[in-house]
């Protein structure tokens, strides 16, 4: 079996050629098989040559090459599968030997194992009972639980408590539902779970449509309290700065001996604590207020129960469309109600609305977002400018516009303290703070014109020290710290303090304006009012009461007396504008104009003195009575003068105890200077056609008098005073020193002229020393024959004469 087999050997093919060329396609063919190539063009080639027996003879010598490769490898596994082949029949003897012991073995232990068993299928059969009856108690018990939880809910929904009864409905279903062993029972919850969850959803959504109403109705009281509390907070500031201006004032005198203690009060802030009431479901811990009817409890327990039911999105959508929608309702504004009547509740409806909303972010979790909030701000304060430009754009009452700027001033005051922003809403006011102010000096100016048209030009009666203190003190118009006795006649009417009461008025209303819109510093603003407010209101009706009302002496030394207290009154104006403005007097005296009645003043005192001048040139008259060729010179003074004379100590008499002292210095210094004017003119006039040293020694006379009369006024004024109204005097005293003088020609020199005749026209000179013909030579010489020697003093005034005509 081991021999070899004998290879048979090919012979050789006849001739060479060809055995090389069959040699050579044995490689080709031989190479192709090996590499597993395609035999394809071999056989085609075979065939084609017409030599299909070369190529079978060549795949017959591979076929033999490949014999003994094979014949090589297949011989070690033959004598591996004989060795093999001895141990299995080896191995045959010894499985016959285990057979036979193992049969033996299987006979003994059947019949030990027997009894035992059929005692192991009794234990088995009583274990499966055991089980049994336990799967059927625990099935109970779950049963028993089941029940537990289903009586449970259904105590709490009884009780409203909602939240509780969700909690056991999803025990019941995470829990029990797919392990119930009854299918009756099963399909009973199935169908009753969703029932439960649709009814709990039904009741808390009418519990949240419930409070939606009644939120509106307690936004509202909660905005009117807030602007409330602001309001009082304000008033409260105000108490305090009058203190703290009182206590100024008292140190700027020196009142050292004074404690002052200026006490804060405790602000109570009714909204700082949130009282809740045990709700149900334990969410009355911080849910609202209850003694504002401010409470939060139905909301956040929707919100929670909304939640639990996997709802949480669309209840957050929902709160969010009907909150947006009732602020939407709260911006309608009534056409039926005027918005003067109806502009609280309509801002504290806004107001309200937004301190909720703040409660609701701060303390409801994620059920509305900051944004928001804000996004519903932004569109409020739209909306709230948007009504306050229309409706200021329809006001035409001064106090309507006050009142509505107070309450939404009020209204920024208690939004900013929960972080809104009220801008928008300052900028409104200040917008309008030029219509107001026209309003206002609108009615001002008519309440002028009536307390005006109302005086009678008569010195005010105070009987009682309250109203000392009212129409004096309060206006700083007395001129001593000491209180007069009583009764007490006050030097100006009543129209005095009625426009003081009323220019105070509108400090304190455009100060009311002007405070808590935004602006920290306003008294520039109030001071420019205030100017226009004197110069243009005040003075014009000033100006227009002299032109129109006054027609007699008493009358307009009455309204001088009236405008000199009157500018005693305009630095009480600047200081109280200061004051309630909040800044420092100082600063407010740096920035003083010049006395904003000039015009009425001027034209009061030039009422006066032209009412004066009337009185003055009746008496002037009396000079015409004056012997102006007379022989001898009066020493008593002429008539006119004496006249005068007693009508100006008559006046005096009455007008220092009604006119200031200033007053009646320009009046008397205007009325002297006119009866120089009148001196002057006499002896300009055509009446006088000449004149003689005598007459002008008479008129020296009586300028003497006059001056008299204004020394004798140092007493009551001043020793410089007295001195200017001589100076009133200064052109008819020049004009009889000059005609009196024995060198009238030094009127020609500059520096005399400058010193002792500076008042004098030099035409009227002229003209005046033409007419002065006297042939006494006492002053010129005699005038007696043509040959006499001419007096010098005759012959320097006519050279006065000659050279002033040359200089005309």
């Amino acid at each position: 079996m081991l021999s070899a087999k004998v290879r048979r050997k090919i012979a050789p093919a006849n001739g060479d050629t060809d055995n090389s060329a069959d040699k050579q396609d044995q490689l080709l063919l031989s190479a192709a098989i090996c590499n597993g190539e395609d035999l394809g063009p071999s056989v085609r080639k075979a065939f084609a040559s017409g030599k299909p027996e070369t190529l079978l003879h060549n795949l017959r010598h591979f076929a033999r090459s490949k014999e003994s490769e094979i014949e090589e490898v297949c011989k070690p596994p033959d004598q591996d599968f004989i060795l093999a082949v001895d141990d299995l029949r080896s191995l045959l003897s010894d499985v016959d030997s285990l057979k036979s012991a193992l049969s033996d073995s299987n006979s003994k232990l059947q019949s030990v194992a027997g009894p035992l068993l059929t005692s192991l299928d009794s234990y088995l059969e009583a274990q499966t009972v055991s089980n049994n009856v336990n799967l059927a108690l625990s099935l109970i018990f779950s049963c028993i639980k089941l029940l537990e939880l289903c009586s449970r809910s259904n105590y709490h929904l009884s009780r409203g408590n909602f939240y509780m009864a969700l909690k056991c409905v999803d025990s019941i279903e995470a829990d029990f539902l797919d392990k119930t062993p009854s299918s009756t029972l099963k399909r009973m919850l199935e169908k009753k779970i969703p029932d439960i969850r649709s009814h709990i959803e039904r009741k808390v959504s009418k519990e949240f449509g419930d409070w939606l109403v009644e939120i509106r109705v307690a936004s509202r009281n909660l905005g009117q309290l807030a602007i409330g509390q602001a309001s009082a907070a304000r008033q409260r500031e105000e108490d305090l700065r009058i203190k703290q201006r009182q206590a100024e004032e008292q140190s700027r005198l020196s009142l050292r001996d004074c404690v002052y203690a200026l006490q804060e009060e405790e602000e109570e802030d009714g909204l700082s604590g949130v009282i809740g009431d045990d709700g149900k479901d334990g969410y009355g811990n911080g849910g609202g207020n209850g003694l504002l009817g401010f409470d939060l409890t139905p909301l956040y327990r929707a919100y929670h129960i909304n939640q639990t039911l996997g709802l949480e999105d669309r209840f957050k959508q929902y709160y969010f469309e009907n909150r947006k929608l009732q602020l939407t309702s709260d911006f309608q504004v009534s056409s039926m109600t005027p918005f003067l009547e109806s502009h609280q509740t309509f801002f504290a409806q806004i107001a309200g609305f937004f301190i909720v909303e703040d409660q609701i972010l701060r303390t409801g979790g994620d059920l509305i977002s900051r944004m928001k909030v804000e996004n519903l701000w932004e569109t409020a304060v739209s909306k709230m400018c948007s009504v306050l430009e229309d409706q200021f754009s329809r006001m035409q009452t001064a106090n309507h516009l006050l009142l509505i700027k107070d309450y939404v001033s009020l209204l920024g005051v208690t939004l900013r303290r929960y972080g809104y922003p009220v801008d928008a809403l300052l900028d409104v006011l200040s917008k309008h703070r030029d219509k107001y102010h026209e309003l206002l000096l609108s009615d001002c100016r008519k309440q002028i014109a009536e307390a005006l048209a109302a005086d009678t030009f008569e010195q005010m009666l105070m009987k009682k020290e309250y109203e000392y203190s009212m129409n004096v003190l309060s206006f700083q118009l007395q001129t001593s710290d000491i209180v007069p006795a009583f009764p007490y006649v006050a030097p100006f009417s009543s129209t005095v303090p009625d426009c003081c009461r009323i220019v105070r008025s509108f400090i304190e209303d455009s100060v009311s304006f002007m405070s808590y819109g935004g602006q920290l510093e306003f008294f520039d603003v109030v001071k420019k009012y205030l100017d226009r407010f004197l110069s243009e209101v005040l003075n014009e009706a000033l100006l227009k009461l002299i032109s129109t009302s006054v027609h007699g002496v008493s009358q307009a030394m009455q309204v001088a007396a009236n405008m000199a207290v009157l500018e005693r009154a305009c630095d009480f104006f600047f200081r109280h504008a200061a004051q309630l403005s909040g800044i420092p007097l100082r600063m407010a005296e740096r920035g003083r104009r010049q006395f904003p009645l000039n015009n009425a003043r001027d034209a009061a005192e030039e009422m006066l003195s032209g009412l004066l001048k009337q009185k003055v040139d009746g008496f002037m008259t009396l000079i015409e009575n004056v012997n102006w060729m007379a022989d001898e010179p009066t020493q008593s003074g002429n008539e006119y003068v004496n006249e005068v004379m007693i009508y100006l100590e008559t006046l005096v008499s009455t007008a220092q105890q009604i006119l200031p002292a200033p007053v009646l210095k320009r009046v008397l210094q205007d009325v002297l200077s006119h009866i120089s004017e009148m001196i002057v003119g006499a002896l300009l006039g055509d009446s006088v056609k000449r004149f003689n040293v005598n007459a002008i020694m008479g008129i020296d006379v009586d300028i003497r008098l006059l001056e008299s009369f204004a020394d004798n006024q140092a007493a009551l004024f001043s020793e410089g005073d007295a001195n200017q109204l001589k100076t009133a005097l200064a052109e008819a005293r020049q004009l009889i020193n000059l005609l009196l003088s024995n060198h009238p020609e030094n009127f020609l020199n500059p520096v005399i002229r400058g010193r002792s005749y500076n008042t004098l026209d030099y035409r009227k000179v002229m003209i005046i020393s033409e007419k002065l013909r006297d042939p006494s030579d006492r002053l010129f010489g005699t005038f007696g024959s043509r040959g006499a020697r001419q007096n010098p003093k005759k012959k320097s005034l006519d050279t006065l004469i000659k050279r002033l005509k040359d200089v005309s």
